[in-house]
């Protein structure tokens, strides 16, 4: 029976550890697995869904009406890649699996379409950079034979949204001749209780990191309670406080929180998953930590607090 039990428990954690950054209901577009390259976070602020307009240029030179399109971006194979999405108003829908190959300093972005089914995906090469965009090339002849690439630029980057632009350049990058561009925008809307949730699960990691212990204690209900490893209840906005304050000398380098499961019941919700985090001690060691938690969440004043905490360590 003890070994069976084991068994059960050794396969549930593995399936977790295989799937721990997939798209989930708490996560629906995943997250950047750490095991990763650090580019994996290139795509960051592009990860969701635009709604964006798309214009091409006719055989005249001439550019085509904008077409309304939703451009979707999420983390896959457990946060190791990107893949995106775009949905045209025309039937003409297209996608992507992009990957960074840390031998070759590249991404290589594999490119389908519903419109030309193919058994060998034209394959775009580049990277992020200085400046902030995302490059990418293709070797592609002009129509007179020159030697060119088709050239890929995702551009002004910001939480609101993006520009895209498609263009054929020579090998010099000397002469351009655009022929798309995509013009994306993210949908302005009231967060809902979820997003409430997960902003402040990650505004408590900025805060500790940063040393905001009031904003930290400031994030619990004013009956709110935690339940640390071998110690007795806390509660109370000064119990909090004090076993939050950070040691003279120390810093939180490190403080990470991924949910595995957001429940919404009214005006009470819970999560549960695990966190990580690594501390400087006074002495300027790094200790390295992580665990999993349980939070159980009040509804305050139209924003969410958490009232009930509890978390203890895993072995590393």
């Amino acid at each position: 029976m003890k070994s069976l039990l084991f068994f059960a428990l050794f396969l549930t954690s593995f399936s977790f550890s295989q799937n721990k950054y997939t798209v989930s209901k708490a996560n629906p577009f995943g997250l950047p697995n750490p095991e990763a390259p650090n580019q994996i976070k290139d795509f960051e602020r592009l990860i969701g869904k635009c709604h964006c307009k798309s214009t091409t240029r006719n055989q005249d030179q001439t550019w085509t009406e904008p077409q309304n399109m939703t451009w979707e971006w999420k983390y896959i194979m457990n946060g190791m890649a990107v893949q995106d999405e775009t949905l045209k108003e025309d039937g003409a829908h297209s996608g992507s699996i992009r990957q960074f190959i840390a031998d070759s300093s590249k991404w290589y972005v594999h490119y389908y379409s519903s419109t030309a089914p193919s058994s060998v995906l034209p394959t775009w090469e580049g990277t992020k950079t200085a400046n902030g965009n995302i490059v990418l090339y293709r070797d592609q002849k002009a129509p007179n034979g020159i030697d060119g690439f088709f050239r890929l630029t995702f551009y002004d980057i910001s939480d609101a949204g993006y520009k895209w632009i498609g263009e054929w350049t020579d090998k010099n990058e000397n002469v351009t001749f655009p022929t798309w561009k995509i013009d994306c925008k993210r949908a302005t809307h009231k967060a809902t209780d979820l997003e409430i949730i997960k902003t402040n699960i990650r505004a408590f990691s900025k805060a500790y990191m940063s040393g905001d212990i009031d904003g930290l204690v400031n994030m619990y209900t004013d009956d709110g309670k935690i339940f640390p490893n071998n110690l007795k209840i806390l509660e109370g906005k000064a119990g909090l406080k004090s076993y939050w304050t950070i040691p003279d000398g120390a810093k939180i380098l490190h403080h990470k929180v991924t949910p595995t499961e957001i429940t919404i019941e009214n005006e009470t919700a819970y999560d549960y998953g695990y966190y990580e985090g690594k501390t400087l001690t006074k002495d300027k060691a790094e200790i390295s930590w992580q665990g999993k938690y349980i939070i159980i969440w009040k509804k305050v004043d139209n924003t969410w607090k958490i009232y009930l905490d509890i978390w203890n360590n895993l072995r590393l």
